[in-house]
């Protein structure tokens, strides 16, 4: 099942996105109107912007939410990781004021916080979920310990890891929740938008991070050159055959046509199982 990436949605506002959108609300409205009913966000997205836009976009449509907690930042909006129960209680408020919404449909912790004991974190979730706050629970680039602890305190419903051509972030345990692929293109190498000569805008996180630098993509590009086969097809149709749900982050109208366009083509078996 297809899901809308709202790092998409980021825009200028900052943090984890992808660069300047033109038209948020448009692309929210036909997505919704091409049968699109999971929207993937985080607070990290656009420092609240993906969910400001979701919670807009949404608004009386029957629609599932994902979001998460655990990634905040720091007045210099410089990027800060803590599960800690009461950062955890306090996003979800924020989230739900964002989103506009009396209850979130999936909540996830975003990702594992050596420092916190997944239990304290769960916990809160508990507590809101009993208090219909969020109705499921779930975890993001999560690993089979963190799982077993957490489903000490809570049923662990979704599990949210990277899955691509060139990565596989599923554990074991985490592939037996309700699975969903974020990364879905790896970042535009799969999809044929990052070439060699990209140059990214300031407000797009591949401009600056870090982590972006120090990764291995130009190799990953090269790789995506070379391949015979029609590359963003096979990866678009690696997760939807492997998993329950396939996050996409397409930017525009064009472009999500073209994922629906695809999603709808037959791949060869023998194509998937050569990539």
């Amino acid at each position: 099942m297809l899901v809308f990436g709202g790092a998409a949605l980021s825009g200028l506002g900052g943090g984890y996105g992808f660069g300047e959108i033109d038209d948020p609300q448009g692309l929210i409205s036909h997505v919704y109107e091409r049968g699109v009913r999971y929207f993937d966000t985080a607070p990290i997205y656009g420092f609240h912007k993906s969910e400001q836009e979701l919670g807009r976009g949404l608004k009386n449509k029957d629609s599932v939410i994902i979001s998460k907690a655990g990634v905040s930042w720091h007045s210099s909006q410089r990027v800060n990781l803590s599960n800690e129960p009461k950062i955890i209680a306090k996003m979800l408020e924020d989230s739900l004021r964002h989103l506009n919404r009396e209850y979130i449909d999936i909540y996830m912790i975003h990702w594992p916080d050596p420092r916190v004991d997944v239990r304290y974190s769960i916990e809160v979730l508990q507590k809101a979920k009993e208090q219909d706050k969020i109705l499921s629970i779930g975890l993001c680039n999560t690993n089979d310990e963190e799982i077993e602890l957490a489903q000490q305190i809570s049923d662990i419903e979704y599990t949210q890891c990277e899955f691509n051509l060139f990565q596989d972030g599923f554990s074991p345990l985490a592939k037996t929740k309700l699975s969903m692929g974020w990364g879905t293109f790896d970042k535009g190498i799969l999809s044929g938008s990052v070439d060699l000569n990209r140059q990214f805008d300031s407000s797009d996180c591949r401009s600056w991070a870090p982590w972006w630098k120090k990764s291995d993509w130009r190799q990953k590009v090269e790789k995506v050159a070379n391949f015979q086969y029609d590359v963003k097809s096979l990866a678009l149709h690696h997760s939807l055959s492997e998993l329950d749900f396939t996050i996409c982050g397409g930017k525009s109208i064009g472009q999500w046509d073209e994922i629906f366009e695809l999603s709808q083509m037959q791949v060869d078996e023998h194509q998937l199982k050569a990539a």
